[in-house]
């Protein structure tokens, strides 16, 4: 798992770095600080999802990680002082009753991986949060960039720690360079743009819609 983030976040560094690597300029030392403290939370989202799916089900793991939708206006209230409006407080209430609906099951025993999925919405939320807290105040393309390669090098440490690292089927590296390109790239270029007309919180409710998206595409593709 590490070692196709390590290989997807390094295709989308270097197209990232090919198109914005000039904007670097423009970044000052804090915010190079604050891209790889981004970076660090999306690759801590990602590697506690990894590991808490070892010890419980896909569908909990689902649910609970759309739980950032309910953190994030937390978070924004604490670390950025915004306070969400009522709508989108109901918003959070009726995406996380709908993500109950779309993912849970009859086992709703809690288990360590729970715990550890749990966290991995954290870093998801709190990704969320910083994104809305340094986007607005430095070139954002920028920000991306950095962002984006601090994950492939937290996932590259990962695979050569966890000895994960094996080259590469031919279809991985399609697989790697899709959601590289599309997903990662374009994606967090577009979010960290985006981000500085609007808050956190209904940022995070757009993101609620992922699951609608992913079974769209599920019907459609299988």
């Amino acid at each position: 798992v590490f070692a196709f983030l390590c290989l997807r976040f390094v295709l989308a560094s270097v197209v990232l770095v090919v198109l914005f690597g000039g904007r670097l300029r423009l970044l000052s030392p804090r915010m190079w600080g604050a891209g790889i403290a981004i970076g660090f939370f999306l690759f801590g989202g990602y590697a506690l999802q990894t590991l808490g799916l070892q010890h419980t089900t896909s569908s909990k793991a689902g649910f609970i990680t759309g739980l950032s939708v309910v953190i994030v206006p937390a978070l924004s209230a604490i670390l950025l002082r915004r306070l969400p409006e009522k709508p989108a407080l109901l918003g959070d209430l009726l995406s996380t009753v709908g993500l109950a609906l779309l993912t849970l099951g009859r086992d709703l025993r809690p288990t360590i991986g729970d715990a550890l999925v749990l966290g991995c919405a954290a870093c998801f939320a709190l990704h969320i949060v910083a994104v809305s807290r340094f986007a607005p105040r430095t070139d954002a393309l920028a920000l991306t960039v950095v962002q984006v390669a601090a994950v492939a090098i937290f996932s590259a440490i990962a695979t050569i720690l966890l000895g994960e690292w094996q080259p590469p089927p031919q279809p991985v590296m399609g697989a790697a360079a899709f959601t590289g390109v599309l997903a990662t790239a374009l994606a967090f270029a577009v979010q960290n743009s985006v981000q500085s007309w609007t808050t956190a919180t209904h940022t995070a409710l757009i993101f609620a819609t992922e699951p609608v998206f992913a079974g769209i595409f599920g019907f459609w593709f299988a």
